[in-house]
């Protein structure tokens, strides 16, 4: 098969062959059973591989979309969940005990902060640091520290930490290193090439791109030796040491926690995926475009978009996502008094959250999704109260420039 991503993704899931349908079947069923109670048994103790008992742990459908996300992020193996942030909780608290330490961004998104807010109130630590200078991430390093975690793109204020310099800092000092790939997706990064061992994508977003169906993944790359990981449970020390560490978060996180996906919105999942690299080139081409004309008029005082000149890595977003862009930028309004009355009077883009929609976007960013912290908290994390998050869609550049040039007169 082709090496490019387009043709790879349109074929990746195969279909149902026996039928002659050109997409996977959708498997509703809860329970599958077995001619001869062995088998079941040996399903329950892992002994028969890519099998199923109980949809909460996975159906052949969510099995499909996993199958296409380890290709995509060149790993080992994936595990899918409801949402991005039941992908991401089920990391965290299965992979973490209290006592423990991990070290993140302090610009990462608002939800994720929330929930290491929670991980504290669980008795493990987080620094937040300057994820941009590597020695500031060594300097809040501790003997209990487990993991390292980041965003390619902080989402809304769209820095880009070195993913470089972290991957080399973790191999040195034997440590899991996490990052989430939901801005960029597969199509412009794999964290892999970074020594990353665990990848999380919100499906939701880029992969899916429709708005239509929400959903998580966890995807092993096979750069970090669980053999050495302190929290790996007993039970699940046994055949190969790879397999472990996404096999304690399927148990934990799916079977304990009921994270699950479920076959309906990974069937939509799948069917989106197809398209990801002609709706991903379409929205960054505009994204730019609409990123330009914005940061010239006169009403913008600052847009952040990582394929502007001006952007702080610059260099690194064209080095290490192949030159191109991503669909979410975010500005601040010259007068900023004037934020309520621009938005409402924009027509094309929806005033809603959300990302990776093929509509386009927008939400204030300080009185919605960043709320909750304060805002002393906002401040820390470089989040303007004026700040404006846009994911552009799959309209037209020309007719998202004159509706925001008449929203700004």
């Amino acid at each position: 098969m082709s090496d490019a991503l387009s043709t790879r993704l349109v074929h990746a899931a195969g279909g149902d062959r026996p039928s002659g349908g050109v997409h996977p079947p959708v498997h509703p069923s809860v329970q599958y059973a077995y001619e001869n109670v062995e088998d079941l048994i040996g399903v329950f103790q892992g002994k028969v591989k890519g099998s199923f008992n109980y949809a909460r742990q996975g159906t052949p459908t969510t099995a499909a979309l996993e199958a296409v996300i380890t290709e995509l992020e060149g790993g080992t193996g994936t595990v899918s969940f409801a949402t991005g942030m039941a992908a991401l909780s089920a990391l965290f608290l299965t992979l973490l005990k209290a006592g423990d330490h991990l070290v993140t961004s302090a610009r990462v998104f608002g939800n994720t902060n929330s929930l290491f807010q929670t991980l504290e109130g669980l008795g493990i630590a987080v620094s937040r640091v300057d994820a941009g200078d590597v020695e500031a991430v060594r300097a809040a390093l501790r003997p209990e520290t487990r993991l390292v975690f980041v965003e390619t793109i902080a989402n809304p204020s769209t820095r880009i930490p070195d993913l470089e310099g972290m991957g080399a800092l973790c191999r040195e000092r034997g440590l899991l290193y996490v990052v989430d790939n939901t801005v960029t997706s597969p199509a412009l990064c794999q964290p892999k090439r970074f020594g990353a061992g665990l990848v999380m994508n919100s499906l939701t977003k880029t992969l899916a791109g429709h708005g239509e169906a929400l959903g998580g993944a966890i995807t092993d790359t096979g750069c970090f030796d669980w053999s050495t990981y302190p929290n790996i449970f007993p039970a699940y020390r046994q055949g190969d040491p790879r397999g472990w560490g996404l096999q304690q978060i399927r148990k934990k996180g799916l079977r304990d926690m009921g994270g699950t996906l479920s076959s309906e919105a990974a069937h939509r999942i799948l069917v989106g995926a197809e398209t990801l690299t002609l709706r991903l080139q379409r929205s960054s081409e505009t994204a730019l475009t609409l990123a330009r004309h914005l940061a010239a008029h006169p009403a913008i005082a600052q847009v952040h978009y990582p394929m502007l000149e001006t952007h702080p890595e610059h260099a690194k977003a064209k080095t290490w996502f192949g030159g191109n862009g991503s669909w979410m930028m975010s500005f601040e309004l010259r007068d900023p008094d004037r934020l309520v009355e621009v938005l409402n009077r924009l027509r094309l883009p929806l005033k809603a959250t959300g990302l990776a929609d093929t509509r386009t976007l927008i939400i204030p960013v300080a009185p919605t999704i960043f709320w909750e912290m304060g805002r002393e908290a906002r401040a820390a994390m470089g989040i303007a109260e004026g700040l404006v998050r846009l994911s552009v869609g799959l309209e037209a550049a020309e007719d998202l420039m004159a509706d925001f040039d008449r929203a700004l007169a």
